[in-house]
């Protein structure tokens, strides 16, 4: 049985029921027999798991794996995915450290097969750890698949206020951002920036996020996302932008709500 969210609503309207429901509704999926056989084989077998060749050559965990770092798409480039885990993320010049995409990093990071000698699978835990990023990916993915503006919400939304909280730079910050393509679509949306935005030069882009955001939210910087205040504002912009988008230009209700909030 393949679980389906309740999405009765579209808009901003719709995302606020999300939100009301999100608990009850990612309860009834967890408790679905396909999705706790998943967490089940993934608990019984990853402690035996001690080679990035092991896990990916067994694609039962592989896809509880890349599920929960929202690769699922690349399930069966399983080559591509045992040389970002070999690779390791302590070598500035490793695969993951080189892609735009800063997920692959943070997969690699998460297992330690190019990092440690003895993986972090051994890690009592370690099977919590990634099943629980498992069971949120798995209900971004099944409302994604009607609504992946919502999908986008909800993952920002988790990353978003993570990002904010790092100790590092905000021209950091901003760079991380941009290698995030679900973070980047959400933020150009929500800033009524085009998709031909991302085709600029990077520092250009960098500066004109700065230059956007600061005239939305008084502010240019990453780090206030991690308030609650300015992430839910965040979040209303972009899912009202979305919405204004995929009805057009016209007197609809995203329109209007978007004129209130300009002034």
């Amino acid at each position: 049985m393949t679980f389906q969210p309740v999405l009765p609503l579209s808009g901003y309207t719709g995302w606020g029921f999300l939100k009301r429901t999100i608990d009850r509704q990612q309860a009834v999926q967890q408790a679905l027999p396909v999705q706790q056989r998943d967490e089940a084989y993934f608990r019984q077998k990853i402690g035996g798991i001690n080679t990035a060749a092991e896990l990916v050559s067994d694609r039962r965990l592989l896809r509880v794996t890349l599920t929960a770092f929202g690769l699922e798409g690349d399930l069966n480039n399983r080559a591509f995915i045992q040389k970002i885990l070999e690779g390791g993320t302590l070598t500035t010049g490793s695969l993951a450290n080189r892609l735009a995409d800063k997920q692959y990093q943070k997969l690699s990071a998460a297992f330690g097969f190019g990092d440690f000698s003895v993986p972090r699978t051994k890690i009592s835990t370690f099977p919590d750890e990634i099943l629980t990023r498992f069971r949120y990916r798995s209900f971004e993915t099944a409302v994604g698949a009607q609504n992946n503006t919502y999908r986008l919400g909800l993952n920002a939304e988790r990353e978003l206020p993570e990002l904010a909280a790092r100790s590092i730079s905000e021209s950091a910050k901003w760079y991380t951002l941009l290698g995030n393509p679900p973070m980047r679509e959400v933020i150009q949306t929500a800033l009524g920036l085009p998709r031909s935005f991302a085709s600029i030069d990077l520092d250009q882009q960098v500066q004109v996020l700065k230059d956007r955001t600061r005239q939305a939210f008084g502010s240019d910087t990453v780090s206030q996302f991690a308030e609650p205040a300015r992430m839910e504002a965040l979040i209303r912009r972009f899912v009202l932008r979305a919405d204004l988008q995929a009805q057009g230009e016209g007197n609809s209700s995203a329109a209007i709500a978007l004129q209130l909030l300009r002034r």
